[in-house]
């Protein structure tokens, strides 16, 4: 199993369709259907590397994202979306922090 190159939280920049986000979840293998997959996902990239929620800002809705089409947003800002309260507490040193308590 590949190790995720991101991290929850993380401000992306989605490189085929030009937009960012942050990160809200990580699936260490393609998680869809195989439907979804056929019919989204025309660039055919690998089931069996790191996939990722977006939540894509100014967009208002998530995204299931190949490892391989992220990098690094080189505008590190907060991101505009209804639900990013819902998942963080706060934008600290260009990173969301989870608003979920670790044990």
């Amino acid at each position: 199993m590949k190790e995720a190159q991101f991290t929850i939280g993380q401000i992306i920049h989605h490189k085929l369709f030009d937009y960012r986000g942050v990160i809200v979840d990580v699936d260490f293998h393609f998680q869809g259907s195989d439907e979804w997959y056929k019919t989204v996902a025309l660039s055919r990239p690998p089931k069996d590397q790191p996939w990722y929620h977006i939540l894509v800002d100014n967009g208002g809705y998530e995204s299931y994202v190949a490892e391989r089409n992220l990098e690094p947003s080189q505008m590190p800002g907060p991101v505009n979306h209804p639900f990013v309260a819902s998942f963080f507490q706060e934008f600290k040193d260009g990173l969301y922090v989870s608003s979920k308590r670790k044990n």
